[in-house]
């Protein structure tokens, strides 16, 4: 049965755990358009963002259609483009980055070089974030660049319980001052769609940055 604006996989609802630190972002920018459910969900789901999308593969384009992914509007854009460009040309413009960009060889080496993410971090507005789902084989080399442009302390990974991959969250700024964060505060202000949809997410994602503090907070 067709839903529309429905996260089937595991790691895409993981990536819009995203929205426990922006819950209410007026832009978001994605790499790599695969079969658009992220697109749909957000289409559907937050009203009041406007999503830019950017895939380099106009094949994966063309069957925008078949996947019932929305017409170009006021709150959607899709272009043909790259990433590594899409990001160094967009400096401070996204609450929301998501990168979900990979081939048979896994991730792309333009999207792959501590430059790329040097411009992820840059592309960020204040309090941004980014998510990034790390389907390939090295990526503990991903997250040392991650942490090398963010910092240590603003890199959160999670496992993928069931499945190969992990999603890696970076920020900017401090979105969620303190070890305290109030999880249902947050929750209150994510769209009535999205929350009723990612709510077990966003309560996980909480519990993984919360774990993560302690390790990093000195005895």
């Amino acid at each position: 049965t067709y839903q529309p604006g429905h996260l089937l996989v595991d790691y895409t609802r993981t990536m819009m755990g995203s929205l426990l630190f922006r819950p209410a972002p007026s832009r978001i920018g994605m790499i790599g358009l695969g079969g658009g459910s992220q697109v749909k969900f957000i289409h559907r789901h937050l009203p009041k963002t406007r999503l830019e999308v950017v895939e380099n593969n106009a094949a994966v384009i063309a069957l925008r259609r078949r996947f019932r992914i929305p017409d170009n509007d006021a709150r959607l854009q899709v272009i043909h483009g790259d990433g590594a460009h899409f990001v160094r040309d967009n400096p401070g413009r996204y609450d929301i980055l998501l990168v979900d960009a990979y081939d048979v060889t896994g991730i792309p080496q333009a999207l792959s070089s501590q430059q790329y993410y040097d411009d992820c971090r840059a592309a960020l507005a204040p309090d941004g974030v980014m998510a990034s789902n790390l389907f390939c084989a090295d990526a503990d080399r991903h997250i040392e660049r991650m942490r090398r442009s963010f910092g240590k302390r603003r890199v959160l990974v999670v496992e993928e319980a069931r499945m190969s991959n992990r999603v890696a969250f970076a920020w900017v700024g401090d979105p969620l001052p303190g070890d305290a964060f109030e999880v249902a505060a947050q929750l209150a202000r994510v769209a009535p769609g999205a929350r009723r949809s990612l709510a077990p997410v966003l309560q996980e994602v909480a519990r993984a940055l919360r774990a993560q503090r302690v390790s990093l907070t000195p005895a």
